[in-house]
């Protein structure tokens, strides 16, 4: 027997670009300020209720080190018996957290947590490894943890260690995927951004950090057009498909879910945003990792007992466009029209450790205004894994 698992709230910072509107803010201070506001949405709750808090991080090598959940919840003000673990599975880091919180009110160890994720791609620090020797003759490396492998174990294949780029130029050749198919996929992502900012869809989940005066996602680029993305040279083949404009930027942000069982709403005075209904983590050939999403979204699917015509909304991680075309392209039953309603990361960013849970939050606040229904949040995970929630409101 297992307890019905709620989102109650979901609120998340407006995502800044690389050395944008966020550079100045610490990560750790950023996941304090999701943590410290979707507590204060929630009057009613008294903070040492809250049984744990789970954050996802995908990089845990500067200023995010040291636990960053734990370190959010002191800086936050939350009382120090609450406790709190960082997760890392890479750009599905915020989903696992979310999955992680809600297995555990599930089976009953907890009623009420907070799980989301936090990135700050900005402040990521450069990294040297320890000589071999004291005085080491050759010259030393410095290693970036912005993105991507690092300090490569030489035993890898050299296939899965391609970087995020070429692995998408890859899908993009295997599926037939165009360039002029990616681009017109951006310029939609791009449109529907700014046209759900405008219309005050994302009023409800972003909270603009103090300090700052970021508002609004900094990486949307609303007159974006075909002809400009056209222009735009191959970033990872000379004669590729994948440009800078066709591709997630590097950003900064933390998002936060509140979580509970139906004490827990009641606890936190809180009536659902939606329920947790499934989840699924799958494996693939790390240079595929674009189509992770693929088989994780079609377990989860199929553990929630519906199918691709029973959805209200998708919400699918546009690492790149190439990539979700690709999925797509395997969802032959799958409306595409209601993927990413609001624009996906290649307008609104891609904060690694952030985004899945910024994803989900969305699709619950999606699914709540819309009155009800069932949505899917997914993501594609570098390494060459996949993440699936399947959401009921």
């Amino acid at each position: 027997m297992t307890n019905d698992v709620y989102v109650l709230d979901a609120v998340r910072t407006p995502i800044g670009r690389y050395g944008g509107g966020l550079a100045g803010v610490r990560p750790d201070d950023l996941a304090a300020h999701v943590l410290r506001e979707v507590v204060r949405r929630s009057p009613d709750l008294d903070p040492a209720r809250i049984d744990d808090v789970l954050l996802g991080n995908a990089n845990g090598a500067g200023e995010e080190n040291r636990d960053v959940a734990r370190m959010a919840v002191l800086l936050a003000g939350l009382p120090p018996t609450v406790p709190g673990a960082t997760v890392n599975r890479l750009c599905g880091s915020g989903l696992e957290a979310v999955i992680g919180a809600a297995r555990a009110i599930a089976v009953g160890d907890a009623s009420i947590c907070v799980a989301g994720g936090v990135e700050s791609m900005t402040r990521a620090p450069w990294v040297l490894p320890k000589p071999e020797t004291g005085y080491p003759r050759g010259h030393e490396t410095l290693h970036s943890t912005t993105l991507g492998w690092r300090m490569v174990n030489p035993t890898m294949p050299t296939e899965w260690t391609a970087s995020l780029g070429e692995c998408t130029e890859i899908l993009a050749e295997r599926y037939g995927i165009s360039r002029d198919e990616q681009d017109a996929f951006a310029v939609r992502s791009q449109q529907r951004a700014a046209k759900a900012w405008a219309d005050g869809a994302y009023a409800d989940e972003v909270s603009a950090v103090p300090g700052t005066e970021l508002e609004t996602d900094e990486s949307m680029r609303p007159g974006t057009s075909t002809e400009a993305l056209a222009r735009l040279k191959p970033v990872f083949r000379p004669d590729g498909t994948v440009t800078a404009g066709n591709s997630s930027p590097l950003n900064d942000g933390a998002s936060a879910l509140l979580l509970g069982d139906r004490a827990g709403a009641e606890a936190a005075g809180r009536t659902p945003l939606a329920r947790i209904v499934s989840r699924a983590v799958v494996g693939i050939e790390p240079q595929l990792f674009g189509i992770g999403p693929v088989r994780a979204a079609e377990e989860a699917l199929r553990r929630a007992g519906v199918g691709w015509s029973d959805l209200a909304v998708v919400e699918l991680n546009e690492a790149f466009a190439a990539q979700s075309l690709a999925c797509l392209g395997q969802w032959k039953d799958l409306d595409p029209e209601i993927v990413n309603p609001q624009g996906g990361a290649i307008a609104l960013g891609h904060p690694l450790g952030s985004s899945g849970s910024r994803i989900l939050g969305s699709l619950a606040w999606q699914l709540h205004r819309r009155g009800g229904g069932l949505g899917l949040a997914a993501i594609c995970i570098g390494v060459g894994q996949g993440l699936a929630v399947v959401l009921e409101a």
